[in-house]
């Protein structure tokens, strides 16, 4: 699949680092470091603009390594990019650990993944098929 991409940034496009990696790292695009205090959001720019094909979303997800090594993570994750969506792509960060966390132009944030999706139709009805779990959620089945 192509995806039609604008790269304002001086980084390379994403990329997928392994034959088999479902996402690319996205790269901050900053004119200075920008230091991300414990427990604060910030969201960060990419520089990319991308022209999404119907039917499929860009993904924004969390690094783990960003979230094990420094408890950095994107905070709405997944994040979503509609098909119609033409701006920037941005990376809304927070730093759930007690440090400081410095984030610099061209450092991997987050990743995007491209997932197809369905549109569905309402069918409106006012009973649902029975299940064995019924209205059980929200550990309802047990923890082992």
């Amino acid at each position: 699949m192509k995806i039609r991409v604008k790269n304002l940034s001086s980084n390379p496009l994403p990329e997928a680092k392994t034959v088999f990696s479902a996402g690319m790292d996205l790269r901050a695009d900053l004119e200075s470091p920008v230091q991300l205090e414990p427990g604060s959001t910030q969201l960060v720019p990419t520089g990319l603009f991308i022209e999404i094909p119907s039917g499929y979303e860009g993904q924004v997800r969390p690094r783990s390594g960003l979230a094990l090594k420094h408890g950095v993570t994107v905070l709405n994750t997944p994040g979503t990019i509609d098909a119609d969506y033409r701006g920037e792509v941005g990376v809304i960060l927070i730093n759930h650990s007690s440090e400081i966390f410095e984030i610099e132009s061209g450092d991997r944030i987050a990743q995007l993944v491209i997932a197809k999706h369905e549109t569905i139709e309402w069918d409106e009805t006012h009973e649902l098929e029975e299940t064995s779990r019924a209205e059980g959620g929200f550990g309802s089945t047990g923890k082992k």
